[in-house]
C-alpha cells in the first residue's frame, strides 16, 4: 500500500469537478455569459470580437482569459513558497484562497459582471493548476475535453485488452465528466432562485473538500 496524497483522492476529486460545473452554470447564465472555468470558449468569441471591431465585447472575453493566465501564475507561486511547509499542504492554502474569491463574488451586483468574471476566472485557473489527479490519474476539474479523451482512450484499451484497470481508470473520468454536468445543471438551476449568491455553494462544496485534505487515504499498489 501507498499513501495517497489527500488532494488526489476521488471524493476530493468530484466535489472539486461538482463545484467547477457548477461555476460554469453560474458564470455563464448570470454573469454575462462568459466561460470562466475553461476559456476556450472566451478565445473564439474574443478573437471573433476583435476582428468585427467590438471593443467592448473584445474587452469583455479578454479579462477573464488574462485573469486564467494569473490565476495559474499566482497558484505556482504558492506552491514555490510553501511547498515546504509542514504544519499545512500548499493545495490548502490555494483552495481557502479560491474559496474566499469566490465568497466576495457572491456580493458582487450585475453592473460587476467583468469583475466578477475576472474572480471567477482567476479561482478557477488556480484550481486547474494545483489539482492535477484524482487517484493518480491526470484530470481537469473545470473542464471535460481532457477528462473525455482519456476516458475514452481507457476504455478502448480495456476493450482490446480487458485489463480491469483500465476500465477502473475509465469509469474515474466518466464519473467525473458526469458529476461536472451534474454541477452545471445545478448551478443554472438555482441562479433562478438564488441569483448572484449561487456561487456560494460552490463555496461550501470546495470547504468540505479542504476538510477532507486532512485525511489520508492509501492506495493499492
Amino acid at each position: 500500500m501507498k499513501q495517497l496524497q489527500p488532494s488526489e483522492t476521488l471524493p476530493v476529486g468530484l466535489l472539486l469537478a461538482l463545484a467547477g460545473g457548477l461555476l460554469d452554470g453560474y458564470s455563464y447564465l448570470n454573469r454575462g455569459q462568459v466561460f470562466a472555468t475553461a476559456e476556450t470558449g472566451n478565445i473564439v468569441l474574443m478573437s471573433q470580437s476583435l476582428f468585427e471591431g467590438d471593443f467592448a465585447r473584445f474587452a469583455h472575453y479578454f479579462i477573464p482569459v488574462l485573469s486564467f493566465a494569473l490565476g495559474v501564475a499566482a497558484a505556482e507561486c504558492i506552491r514555490l513558497r510553501w511547498r515546504e511547509a509542514r504544519r499545512v499542504h500548499w493545495r490548502q492554502l490555494v483552495l481557502l484562497a479560491e474559496i474566499v474569491l469566490l465568497f466576495v463574488v457572491g456580493f458582487f451586483p450585475a453592473a460587476w459582471d467583468m469583475g466578477a468574471n475576472a474572480l471567477v476566472s482567476f479561482a478557477c485557473a488556480m484550481q486547474v493548476q494545483a489539482f492535477r489527479k484524482v487517484h493518480g490519474y491526470p484530470f481537469a476539474s473545470t473542464m471535460c475535453i481532457g477528462n473525455l479523451r482519456s476516458g475514452m482512450d481507457s476504455l478502448v484499451a480495456f476493450g482490446h485488452t480487458r485489463d480491469k484497470s483500465l476500465l477502473y481508470k475509465a469509469l474515474h473520468y466518466f464519473g467525473v465528466i458526469l458529476v461536472f454536468a451534474l454541477g452545471a445543471g445545478v448551478g443554472t438551476q438555482c441562479v433562478a432562485v438564488l441569483g448572484a449568491k449561487t456561487i456560494w455553494l460552490s463555496c461550501a462544496l470546495l470547504a468540505v473538500s479542504l476538510c477532507l485534505m486532512f485525511i489520508k487515504e492509501e492506495l493499492e499498489g
